[in-house]
């Protein structure tokens, strides 16, 4: 393993946390800021606000997961640090 090859992966690796941070706090605060007027709209007997601070975030959480750990181990893959290599 090369030094510069680490260096690629450790930078492509941070940027991939960069961008899950993100998208974490996006659906973390960001989704949730006009949830006053969301909770005007009724879902399945539940205000939508709730709706999405409940469900909604949710679901996005455990995609956002899979997809890190999918793209994570591309990178491993590309740099060769795969667990099963």
């Amino acid at each position: 393993m090369s030094d510069d090859q680490g260096k690629a992966h450790w930078a492509q690796t941070r940027r991939l946390m960069a961008v899950m941070l993100a998208l974490w706090a996006l659906f973390s605060f960001v989704i949730h800021l006009p949830v006053a007027r969301l909770n005007e709209i009724v879902l399945l007997g539940f205000p939508l606000g709730y709706w999405l601070a409940a469900q909604g975030s949710l679901i996005a959480f455990v995609v956002l997961l899979f997809w890190f750990a999918n793209r994570q181990d591309q990178i491993d893959r590309a740099h060769g640090f795969a667990e099963d290599d």
